[in-house]
């Protein structure tokens, strides 16, 4: 095909005059839509952008962007998982950490080599589906995206304000004040991102790497008192079979109680998002970058094994030489358990700098989770015509993210152990969509894995349902964001409908020899359903497309057919080709609409001459119905929208083609 420029206004179409407003707002909304904020540069860029600005790094670089997500949750996961499972808490961080390496890894690399370009689970879902039920999904995902991702933010700064207030340099200062902390770090954060949030890498690796360094400097200081005081095995031993005498309940009981510990498997679907910027092989093709690929592995499985080792330890530890006690509310270890023993066994001195180095990866933690947020909105949204085009702009996003985030603190009144219900759900409903799509993936190509995957993929469900019936907390705040997100997008879809809606047509070889053979100007096309094939049956459409639209016998014209690919779809290309039957020309187009591809194609062949002309009938349903058939399929009401369209795009009459309608 010939691909043709995409559609824009004349040059000297007159623009819509805006109402004077003061310089003050004026300048608000320059710097709301900052061009330079439309491009996120951070932890979530696209292909292109990460082309652009040559930002791909060696894997385990970009491993860190994973990391300070993902390894930032040891700064309250021990401690949670110590409240929901008391003794048993190793055991059932042993059972979490199988599923993660047995499960959340091959899952994972699955969803890398399906989309090595960063779309994640969710693009793949999408791909697998079709139509409608592609969208919809899409979108209920996205509820339970905002979900983890917010509560990414308000947990993380909840946790790095509960090491800042029980530092024993600041809690004299700041006791009492978790709210206000929380929302101060919060704020701080959107503050920085209107700024504007540039380099992520070279941050992510000094903070994980200094975090790794001090987890690993406490936990050796923690089994060196282990060992200083090996009784605290035998208490642990007592009060582990004073929850059941049976090992095999005792297992049974920590597969009932590791969802509540889901908390420590958030770092995957943010490994296969920054796939973009892990640098490949020199062979990697966009269409296969197969070098890409492996190294993303490289990065899921390494960050896996670190977390789980990790995960093992501290819970261990902390089951060990923390009292029970100290997990409660108000204890000294809540929600900061490694710091606990770090004040506890390495000093003053240096249990501030681990609590300092755990708010820094903390809030980082939100940084990249507000960044995520970022890019996912204009990813889908706009692309389906379900959020206004100012959404594909940094900086009003933030604002709303940002208010939404100092909201949930509010509400959850900054409260560590109370967010974690809202936090595993989003993570757990994520992955569970992942091995939900490789699995279909894996069906559809009769591969043998597709039972392994089937089989992971009933456990993330079980996981799921066992930790939304527990703490459905995450479900209203998960069901507030995907009504939000459909109510926003069924109104955005229904005010941007008489757009032109098409980034480019194109004519195939055979379009552009059918116009140069007919030479008739203005160009004058009927429009009718597509499904002739006989010259006797376009004689008889002639026939009657002539009495309807009073059409004399000496004005030659074009038929025009437009068939629908995909209804669901907002933008699309339009692709034309051209057949001669007989004595008749055609035109046969593809896109998403019908009136809206008619609209497009009439204008990309207006001249300098008279504009193009299209000839319709009436349609004899209600319309009402017409209206709705317009936004799930495409046609509907089509004259009138036609014309709509058209005006919109073409406020000047004289070259605005013409719509005639008979019948």
């Amino acid at each position: 095909m010939t691909a043709q420029p995409p559609l824009n206004p004349p040059p000297h179409t007159p623009q819509p005059q805006l109402q004077p407003q003061p310089r003050r707002r004026q300048r608000v909304r320059r710097w709301l839509l900052d061009e330079q904020t439309a491009a996120q540069q951070g932890p979530y860029e696209e292909e292109q952008a990460v082309q652009a600005h040559q930002h791909q790094r060696p894997w385990w670089q970009v491993m860190c962007l994973t990391g300070v997500d993902y390894f930032s949750t040891l700064g309250y996961q021990p401690g949670i998982a110590a409240l929901a499972a008391g003794a048993l808490s190793p055991v059932a961080t042993s059972v979490l950490v199988l599923l993660t390496l047995f499960g959340a890894f091959p899952v994972y690399a699955r969803v890398a080599q399906e989309s090595p370009h960063g779309e994640g689970s969710v693009s793949m879902l999408e791909r697998l589906l079709s139509f409608w039920p592609s969208k919809l999904l899409v979108l209920v995902l996205l509820g339970f995206m905002a979900t983890d991702f917010i509560i990414t933010i308000t947990l993380s700064a909840a946790d790095a304000s509960a090491h800042l207030i029980e530092n024993p340099f600041f809690k004299s200062l700041l006791s009492g004040q978790q709210i206000a902390v929380t929302v101060g770090l919060v704020a701080l954060l959107g503050a920085v991102f209107l700024r504007g949030f540039r380099e992520a890498i070279g941050i992510a690796v000094v903070l994980v790497g200094i975090y790794l360094v001090l987890n690993s400097v406490v936990v050796v200081r923690s089994f060196v008192e282990v060992a200083h005081h090996p009784e605290v095995w035998t208490q642990w031993h007592d009060a582990l079979f004073r929850q059941q005498s049976s090992p095999f309940g005792l297992l049974l009981i920590a597969l009932l109680v590791f969802p509540k510990l889901a908390l420590g498997l958030s770092g995957f679907e943010t490994g296969v998002a920054v796939m973009p910027q892990v640098r490949g092989a020199a062979a990697d093709t966009e269409a296969s970058p197969v070098g890409r690929i492996a190294n993303a592995r490289k990065l899921l499985l390494s960050a896996a094994l670190i977390m789980s080792v990790f995960l093992v330890l501290t819970s261990l530890t902390t089951t060990l030489l923390i009292p029970p006690a100290a997990f409660q509310a108000g204890g000294a270890a809540n929600g900061r358990a490694l710091a606990y023993l770090a004040h506890l066994y390495l000093g003053e001195k240096f249990g501030t700098v681990y609590d300092f180095s755990t708010i820094a990866i903390l809030w980082f933690a939100g940084a990249s989770a507000l960044a995520g947020l970022l890019n996912i909105v204009p990813r889908f949204l706009p692309r389906y015509g379900m959020a206004p085009e100012w959404t594909r702009r940094q900086r009003p996003l933030v604002l709303i993210f940002g208010m939404l985030a100092l909201l949930i603190t509010l509400i959850f009144k900054a409260d560590v152990d109370a967010q974690g219900g809202a936090y595993a759900t989003g993570v757990l409903v994520l992955m569970t969509s992942a091995s939900i799509a490789v699995t279909i993936a894996a069906f559809r190509k009769r591969e043998w894995q597709r039972f392994p995957f089937a089989l992971i993929a009933l456990i993330f469900l079980y996981t799921t349902v066992a930790n939304s019936i527990e703490r459905p907390d995450g479900l209203f705040i998960a069901s507030f964001f995907i009504l939000a997100i459909l109510a926003v997008s069924i109104a955005s879809r229904i005010l941007r409908s008489f757009e032109v809606r098409v980034s480019s047509v194109e004519l195939d070889e055979s379009a552009l020899s059918l116009l140069r053979e007919f030479r008739v100007r203005p160009l004058r096309l009927v429009s009718h359903y597509p499904g002739l094939s006989t010259p006797q049956e376009y004689h008889t459409k002639e026939v009657l497309a002539r009495q309807l639209a009073h059409l004399p016998e000496d004005a030659p014209f074009l038929f025009l057919e437009v068939s629908i690919d995909d209804a669901s779809e907002f933008s699309d290309v339009v692709e034309v080709s051209g057949v001669k039957i007989g004595p008749y020309f055609i035109l046969r187009a593809r896109g998403s609409s019908v009136p809206n591809t008619i609209a497009a194609l009439l204008l990309h062949l207006r001249g300098n001459g008279a504009p193009p002309q299209v000839y319709m009938r009436w349609s004899d349903d209600s319309p009402l119905s017409l209206a709705f058939r317009f936004l799930l399929e495409g046609r509907g009401d089509i004259p009138p929208i036609t014309h709509e369209i058209l005006r919109r795009a073409e406020p000047d009459k004289q070259r605005r083609p013409i719509v005639h309608v008979g019948g």
